[in-house]
């Protein structure tokens, strides 16, 4: 079982302003271990993000609203985005992880708590291609409740994947920018499929994870070509987040500040949703 490092606790404040009502469209919160346990199945082990840290943060990026997103290392267990959520005064809503095992009254539940989503991961190292059966039972329950799906996948799965995106009703998230890698280009064939499920009403996209896409390293300016490339395709469905506390990020521990300042670059004449 992998271990995680901590993000940077040096917080810069950015020079970029966010505007009123700011939302940071992903990030997640880590325990504590002692009141919410880490699954035990769980691919990785992240240092303790609680809600309180979770909070610091956005007061130092100027961000008054947020969207947790349940990590695979919690599994199906969101109280600790739950317990976030209840106490942050309306300021923040959630995308949950589910199973076969859920209930009418299981999302009932969760719908009371603020969630409005729920997460599928295709990535092959926290676990790979989930049961199909489980993702369509559980796609056609959340249907009636007005929610959306998030999918966080690898690039190399995207084109492949595109079939099964293109026959979905309901609104879907891509996380990180399909996870594309930036030194392949922009003519890399993930992109270009990228790209073309944009064209999709229903499909968004998170211009989230220059860190994860960039090839460069620190500051990461080589994947905004790539974040520039999709809000151009579909300017009114990008949403923009942090990832905080950044799990499983690679060789390089990003600041958030930093990423904060990324955002002008991304989309110079106005930031994304």
């Amino acid at each position: 079982m992998d271990s995680c490092p901590a993000p940077d606790d040096h917080t810069k404040v950015p020079r970029f302003k966010m505007p009123p009502l700011a939302c940071d469209a992903h990030c997640h919160v880590f325990g504590p271990a002692a009141k919410f346990p880490y699954a035990p199945n769980r691919a990785y082990t992240p240092p303790d993000a609680p809600k309180e840290s979770l909070a610091a943060l956005r007061k130092i990026l100027g961000i008054e609203r947020s969207v947790i997103v349940q990590a695979s290392c919690h599994g199906t267990d969101n109280r600790a985005m739950l317990d976030a959520i209840a106490t942050s005064g309306g300021r923040y809503r959630g995308i949950a992880i589910v199973d076969e095992t859920f209930t009418e009254r299981d999302y009932a539940a969760l719908q009371e708590g603020g969630i409005r989503g729920v997460r599928f991961n295709f990535v092959k190292h926290l676990g790979g291609m989930p049961d199909m059966n489980v993702f369509r039972d559980v796609l056609e329950r959340i249907q009636p409740l007005g929610w959306h799906l998030v999918v966080h996948l690898d690039a190399v799965d995207i084109t492949e994947l595109s079939g099964v995106f293109r026959k979905l009703s309901l609104p879907f998230v891509i996380d990180h920018m399909g996870r594309v890698k930036a030194g392949a280009g922009l003519e890399q064939e993930p992109f270009r499929a990228l790209l073309e499920l944009m064209k999709l009403e229903n499909c968004w996209v998170k211009v989230c994870g220059s860190e994860r896409v960039s090839a460069a390293g620190p500051p990461f300016l080589d994947a905004i070509p790539f974040a520039q490339a999709l809000a151009n395709a579909a300017p009114g469905r990008v949403l923009w987040g942090t990832d905080w506390p950044h799990p499983n990020v690679g060789r390089h521990m990003p600041n958030d500040g930093d990423l904060v300042d990324l955002l002008p670059l991304i989309a110079p004449s106005g930031v994304p949703r």
